[in-house]
């Protein structure tokens, strides 16, 4: 009877670990503009990027980077009794880990890891991960296999319904410099990577997509088409009929700035899309010489150019 107590109290520690935070998720996204997701105040001054939440709309993952792209850890956040707590990922906090995604069924999870392949090898190039939840546990993570990773490095996975894997990867044979590749999961393997189609990869970079759970809606992040804002810009592309992604749309002012933008995803319901964007409120040049109190107050502000998360109903990207 104690060994059951304690492994109760064992689950309830894992469970309820982490710090409790005031995040909220609004009850009504804005159509109007973009709003700021106001994450902890812990973040305010740091790199936010990529976000993802489950199907239940109740366990979040989002990704914190340093200046520099020198480490990155995915951020867990649980919802319980109606209050969200924070913690550092369960298999995060080593190595350079990003970019998490929800499978459909909410008990698996996809992300991007620079972590050796096992405990006495060295860091590699970042590959594909996957983690299951099992009793309402995180295991530890297995690598995709060769299939999907290769020597160079692969990013941003989406999966679909039935399994079939989006990712971002540049190889030689890639269209362009940085491509979205598909691969199929077939009786429980996944099939050689295919670039996808011309209609979103380009001879430029296509990178970061998200694919809705029917593969019907692709977004992604391209740069240096000739309908950029001046920097890299959200565009859509939608299944046809016969199957074909329609040409690319840029997603407009509304979404997009003039610098980069990027990390889409659109919750399971349907109701917002969030995104990551360096866009920033700091000026180029001030007619009144600052102080130093309002130079810092400039630069730590929340919208100072590194990246930040934003969201918008998701109506105003998929009408």
């Amino acid at each position: 009877m104690k060994k059951i107590i304690l492994c109760l109290l064992l689950l309830k520690g894992v469970v309820y670990a982490g710090k409790p935070s005031n995040f909220k998720l609004p009850l009504v996204f804005s159509k109007d503009s973009v709003e700021l997701v106001r994450l902890p105040k812990d973040f305010d001054h740091l790199s936010v990027r990529d976000f993802t939440i489950s199907p239940k709309n109740d366990e979040i993952f989002f990704t914190l980077e340093s200046n520099k792209n020198t480490i990155a850890t995915i951020l867990h956040m649980i919802k319980k009794n109606g209050k969200w707590y924070l913690d550092v990922a369960p298999f995060s906090g080593n190595f350079y880990d990003l970019e998490a995604t929800f499978a459909p069924d909410g008990n698996s999870l996809f992300f991007a890891s620079n972590r050796p392949l096992d405990n006495d090898s060295a860091i590699k190039d970042f590959d594909i991960w996957k983690t299951e939840k099992v009793n309402g546990i995180w295991q530890t993570p297995k690598n995709l296999g060769n299939v999907i990773n290769t020597e160079a490095d692969e990013f941003y996975p989406a999966i679909t319904n039935k399994g079939t894997l989006y990712f971002t990867a540049q190889y030689k044979h890639s269209k362009g410099k940085e491509d979205i590749w598909m691969s199929k999961y077939v009786n429980g393997n996944y099939t050689t990577p295919e670039s996808i189609s011309d209609s979103v990869n380009t001879a430029l970079y296509e990178f970061n997509a998200f694919v809705s759970p029917n593969d019907s809606v692709i977004i992604f992040t391209s740069c240096g088409r000739s309908d950029d804002l001046g920097g890299c810009d959200l565009y859509i592309s939608k299944k046809e009929a016969n199957g074909i992604w329609s040409k690319a749309k840029n997603l407009g002012s509304k979404i997009n700035s003039d610098k980069l933008d990027y990390c889409p995803f659109i919750s399971f319901d349907n109701k917002f899309f969030v995104f990551t964007s360096n866009r920033t409120k700091l000026q180029k040049s001030y007619k009144q010489k600052l102080n130093i109190d309002t130079f810092l107050k400039e630069m730590q502000q929340v919208q100072n150019g590194k990246g930040n998360l934003y969201w918008i109903n998701a109506d105003e990207v998929l009408k």
